[in-house]
């Protein structure tokens, strides 16, 4: 039997079992999300197995649905939030508010009120701040619990120059004011800890950069020295292989390489992978409603659009695709587009696909991470349903919405 650390490091379109999908389209309709939520146990497991002495949280912004949490606290993970809600549903999904940690980034004054409150009752949660102006506010809150300081490395990594925090001053410390930050923190509340988050979508070749600004974590912990610090937190952002022919990213080598780039540290290493939990483990099913032959291109109309999932007209991102129905017919170059009036609203151009016809099912793979979490209710479309498959059943872990539920708070 395949323990956890010991599945395939990526999955493809291709490994996901075409007719249940069929089957799942039939009987739930599309466009459809479905989450493998054994994938996203085994993804969690297999990552920090890779590093056994550290503390891994799953980074819930990539996925906040209630059973997508729920499997990583199966597993024993912990979540690392970056907003209110997704504290609030963390804790309703059974997650500990004293191993949970909050990362504000230009916390709204609710956000800071509801997580002041949740630490009152829940001592051990951890806020991290990126300004010092959030000190000043959780002071007026007479907030004087534990504080970690997020670090602004000034290197940026990652798949788009939008996902390079890195390097972006809308995050963190700037580096040089880190120890007067860190003599005010130790003075008036509790610092037990150091962050950073480079970027995301790092793969194996990325590495040697994303490492750079780890080390600046590390070089900063020793510098205001770390002896009463609990963690240092190099965040997430590691990738997985979205085209067909990218390679995994190699676990025991990133693995090496953040340890020899983190270096000679008392704290204890936190990381915050997200992505790389949940990508691999969601897929889109969408119907094939259009076919049109144009001068350049076969385009391929579909019931999904950048409403379900906005990553490709947001970051230009790939996203790999497959014929369902019929996997083994010619691949023929497919533009591929929905519903919405944008030219935005395509998630491929002349991709070579296996012949499209009118009623065939599509599937967009990689789409378990910032796919769901960035839908929208564009054109009065409602959200999709999503489904989720564990211990060989499948169940509806979110309904489709309707069109009383898109206008259910308009007065």
């Amino acid at each position: 039997m395949t323990t956890f650390d010991e599945s395939p490091a990526v999955r493809r379109l291709t490994d996901w079992d075409l007719p249940r999908l069929e089957t799942l389209a039939d009987e739930y309709g599309t466009p459809l999300y479905v989450m493998d939520l054994d994938r996203v146990k085994e993804n969690y497991a297999r990552f920090s197995a890779a590093f056994p002495d550290a503390e891994v949280m799953y980074a819930a912004k990539a996925h906040t649905g209630k059973a997508v949490l729920e499997a990583v606290l199966d597993v024993g993970g912990e979540i690392e939030c970056a907003a209110w809600g997704e504290l609030e549903r963390s804790v309703q999904a059974g997650a500990d508010p004293n191993a949970m940690q909050y990362t504000a980034v230009n916390p709204p004054d609710h956000d800071l009120d509801y997580a002041v409150d949740l630490a009152a009752e829940n001592p051990g949660l951890t806020i991290t701040i990126g300004a010092t102006d959030t000190l000043d506010r959780l002071a007026e809150r007479d907030y004087d619990g534990r504080i970690a300081i997020r670090i602004n490395p000034g290197i940026g990594t990652g798949h788009h120059e939008k996902v390079a925090t890195g390097a972006d001053a809308k995050f963190g410390i700037p580096y040089e004011q880190v120890p007067e930050v860190a003599k005010r923190v130790r003075e008036e509340f509790d610092l037990v800890g150091l962050h950073s988050h480079a970027g995301s979508g790092v793969l194996t070749e990325g590495l040697e950069d994303h490492c750079k600004a780890i080390a600046r974590v590390g070089e900063m912990a020793r510098r205001i020295d770390d002896s009463d610090l609990e963690f240092v937190d190099v965040g997430g952002g590691y990738g997985v292989p979205y085209r067909e022919d990218d390679e995994p990213l190699d676990l025991e080598r990133t693995a090496k390489m953040v340890r020899d780039a983190v270096g000679d540290v008392e704290a204890t290493l936190k990381l915050e992978p997200g992505r790389y939990i949940v990508a691999d483990a969601g897929l889109i099913l969408t119907e094939v409603n259009t076919i049109k032959e144009a001068p350049d291109s076969t385009v391929v109309g579909v019931d999904a659009s950048l409403a379900t999932m906005v990553r490709p007209a947001m970051f230009g991102s790939y996203h790999p695709m497959l014929n369902v129905s019929a996997p083994d017919r010619e691949p023929h170059p497919a533009t591929v587009g929905g519903p919405v009036c944008t030219s935005a609203d395509v998630f491929a151009h002349d991709r070579p696909i296996a012949r499209p016809e009118r009623g065939d099912m599509l599937a967009i793979g990689n789409a378990g991470s910032y796919g769901y979490e960035l839908a929208s209710q564009f054109h009065s479309q409602p959200r999709p349903a999503e489904v989720g498959l564990e211990d060989g059943e499948a169940r509806v872990v979110r309904r489709r919405e309707t069109l009383e539920d898109v206008t259910r708070v308009e007065q």
